[in-house]
């Protein structure tokens, strides 16, 4: 069962990590192009949206690291450098959660209100979230290097996952924790303003006796939702499951242990995919930054195929 756990890292693992760090890592710098130098008015939606790529991109130097260690079955490196990339991990995954919850709160204030600046869509306000984001997460995961064990020899010189180390009673709760604070109450907060969102937009469809103004706003909103109950749920469920399933005074058996972390291995990329499919949703959320984009492309297109004929 050893044996297949690291056929799994080794293969699965290691390709997972290498494709979502080749197309987060384009279409994340891309997105960074385009604030950076072709945005001249920052609102509130560019601010959280800008917070979310610049965690994406950190996420994203990890991976190598991690594609490394688990293609050589080994990680050589110590342990201070093994747990601050698990670190980064996490702190990733759940600074991800809240940035797209605000980024929820942030459209369905931009679609009540198209014609006055609501207080939580200036951009004061979108700073001092930003930073509280980037504090509350830093806070909510220190206890998490408590729980990493150090690369061993007994552990064969291996960066162990959150679920796979320390005592998994109090790997539990704290896991527990994590689970409802940064994920279940996010996730009902973004469902609650996603449900507003369409409430609103039907009444203004209806009032105006038109579908075309519903389509696309209506789109995002249904695959926001679906894509970020798809990749974060199953990780989530199967990380406390394998953490219930190391405990000893349960007595599960090993061939169960063995299924529910082969299961709890495929969920693990699936749940920072989300790296490699915001970039998406830069382009989808607004007409304007995907036309400003393009327009600065063409622009530097230009210049560069001027200065080569000259």
């Amino acid at each position: 069962m050893a044996d297949a756990f690291r056929v799994l890292e080794k293969y699965y693992l290691s390709t997972m990590y290498s494709l979502e760090f080749i197309l987060g890592f384009i279409g994340n710098t891309i997105v960074m192009f385009g604030y950076i130098f072709c945005l001249k008015t920052w609102k509130s939606g560019n601010i959280y949206l800008f917070n979310l790529s610049l965690s994406d991109l950190l996420f994203l130097c990890t991976l190598p690291i991690l594609v490394s260690s688990y293609s050589r079955d080994r990680w050589t490196q110590e342990s201070t450098l093994c747990h601050s990339n698990r670190f980064m991990l996490h702190a990733n995954l759940y600074s991800s959660i809240l940035f797209l919850t605000v980024i929820s709160i942030d459209r369905y204030m931009l679609i009540k209100y198209p014609f006055r600046e609501h207080f939580l869509q200036k951009r004061k306000t979108a700073l001092i979230v930003s930073v509280a984001i980037w504090i509350g997460v830093i806070l909510e995961l220190l206890p998490l290097m408590y729980f990493l064990e150090p690369v061993t020899p007994q552990n064969n010189h291996k960066c162990l996952d959150y679920a796979s180390s320390g005592d998994p009673t109090k790997s539990l709760i704290y896991s527990m924790f994590l689970t409802v604070f940064g994920f279940l109450i996010p996730l009902v907060i973004m469902c609650c303003f996603y449900v507003k969102m369409v409430l609103f937009l039907k009444n203004r469809s209806e009032q105006l006796h038109s579908v075309l103004t519903l389509e696309k706003p209506l789109t995002l909103v249904v695959l926001a939702v679906v894509i970020f109950s798809l990749l974060f749920t199953p990780y989530h469920v199967m990380r406390n499951v394998r953490l219930v399933s190391r405990i000893p005074a349960l007595n599960i058996s090993a061939c169960t242990q063995g299924i529910i972390n082969t299961i709890y291995i495929i969920t693990r990329p699936i749940a920072f995919l989300n790296s490699a499919i915001n970039s998406v949703f830069y382009f989808l959320m607004g007409d304007h930054f995907r036309e400003m984009l393009v327009a600065k492309v063409r622009q530097l297109l230009s210049r560069f195929l001027k200065t080569a004929g000259k």
